[in-house]
């Protein structure tokens, strides 16, 4: 039995070894062919697409750089841009025909737009003009394109902040006003003019609640009264000691025309007097229209608020002139027409006036023209042109400053009174301005009052 199972033990070992390798080989070929298979599914089109992905960067790029070349070339350069754009386009099959086209309009108008884009030719009587602007208002060379400047936003999660909607008034501006709209007491006064000796009657009554001025809480008042524009002319009151409503009771009498009633104006000042220092200002009334006040015909009780001021107003009179601008020329004509009631400057009561106009540009005077003068009047006559050469697009840039000037043949000429007109001017220079720019080539009339 022994050598039986010898012999038979070989051939079983050398089966089961063969069977091992067989799997093994299978496994393997199995693992080759599950490669290959990846390697033709997979990679072979994510290259592709890479590659193409590439190219269509690199048409991107070149047609952006054609883009950029074509700008700066003209109708030709336009045109060969055109036909680029157009190409890159067919290329990109990932840009659909609808962006294609839309594309293709937005190109051919802008071209054209590039082409019909012109300078306008600036006048020869402006280059005096234009001469100042670089050095006085710093401004760069006029850009006459037709697309609007782009402007920066800076969006936040609350959306766009408008600064302007919280702006504040400033304390210092509201405490003034305030201050010169504060009353100090009341006035009580008649009024009564006299037809046949053409006399105007002023009857100071009583005053009421006025403010203290001295140490032991009263005042000593007294009133001063004008009738303005006449300065020279000037009644006063007796002083009532240490009361805070004093009864005057005292009549006054103005000769005065009865054509100038509609003309002058009624002004009383009332005073704290002081034996050892100057008076002290409590506050003024000014009565402008007297036939609306009262009836002249009969004596008309009046009660007015005495106003605060520390100083006397003075009326230094009116200017009428017209403003005219030709768009087309870019001229300006300011017409001086005339004065009434200009405050005397020379001992005779009388002023030798003239007009000076300048124009102003960023708060410095480009140019300055003068009118002749009129000899010892206080209601000059002029009716004298001045012309200023101002581009349109300067005119939001520029103002007009008017000063009313007393010649002296010895000595500088003194200041009567100014009035600005202009964009940035106030009240009714304003207005005048922005009327005249509404209205072209029709000459617009205003009186200004001036100040000082």
């Amino acid at each position: 039995p022994l050598p039986v199972s010898v012999a038979f033990s070989p051939p079983v070992e050398l089966s089961v070894s063969l069977l091992a390798v067989i799997v093994i080989v299978c496994g393997l070929a199995l693992v080759a062919v599950f490669l290959f298979l990846f390697w033709k599914l997979c990679w072979v089109p994510w290259r592709n697409k890479a590659i193409s992905s590439n190219l269509a960067v690199l048409q991107s790029e070149a047609g952006c750089n054609k883009e950029n070349m074509a700008d700066k070339l003209k109708d030709t350069g336009a045109i060969s841009f055109l036909e680029a754009a157009v190409k890159i386009s067919h290329t990109s099959p990932d840009i659909p025909a609808e962006v294609q086209m839309s594309m293709k309009d937005h190109i051919m108008r802008r071209t054209r737009i590039q082409r019909q884009t012109t300078e306008p030719a600036s006048s020869s009587r402006h280059i005096s003009f234009k001469r100042h602007l670089p050095r006085q208002m710093h401004v760069s060379s006029m850009d006459y394109g037709m697309d609007p400047p782009a402007v920066a936003e800076q969006p936040t999660s609350i959306g766009r902040i408008k600064p302007e909607l919280y702006k504040q008034k400033s304390v210092d501006s509201e405490d003034s006003k305030k201050e010169a709209a504060k009353t100090c007491g009341k006035i009580n006064f008649t009024l009564k003019y006299d037809y046949e000796n053409e006399t105007l009657t002023v009857r100071i009554l009583r005053a009421f609640d006025l403010p203290a001025k001295d140490f032991c809480g009263s005042s000593d008042p007294y009133v001063k009264i004008y009738l303005l524009p006449d300065r020279k002319r000037k009644f006063q009151t007796r002083v009532h000691r240490k009361t805070l409503n004093p009864a005057f009771d005292e009549s006054f009498h103005f000769p005065v025309p009865h054509e100038e009633l509609a003309t002058r104006k009624l002004h009383l000042s009332v005073f704290d007097f002081d034996r050892f220092s100057r008076h002290d200002m409590i506050g003024e009334v000014i009565l402008e229209n007297l036939f609306e006040a009262s009836d002249l015909s009969r004596e008309t009780s009046i009660w007015k608020d005495i106003q605060y001021a520390t100083t006397e107003s003075v009326d230094l009179g009116e200017i009428m002139f017209s403003l005219c601008y030709l768009p087309t020329a870019g001229r300006l004509t300011l017409t001086v027409i005339k004065c009434r009631n200009l405050k005397a400057m020379d001992i005779t009561g009388y002023s030798d006036p003239y007009v000076k106009v300048s124009l102003l540009c960023d708060g410095r005077r480009l140019k300055k023209k003068k009118t002749t003068i009129k000899k010892n009047t206080l209601n000059p006559t002029y009716n004298e042109a001045i012309i200023f050469d101002i581009p349109p697009e300067n005119m939001d840039q520029v103002s007009l400053l008017i000063s009313i000037m007393d010649y002296d043949r010895v000595g500088h000429n003194e200041i009567i009174g100014v009035c600005r007109v202009g964009v940035n001017a106030e009240g009714l220079g304003r207005d005048h301005w922005n009327e005249m720019l509404a209205y072209p080539r029709k000459p617009i009339a205003h009186w200004h009052p001036l100040v000082e």
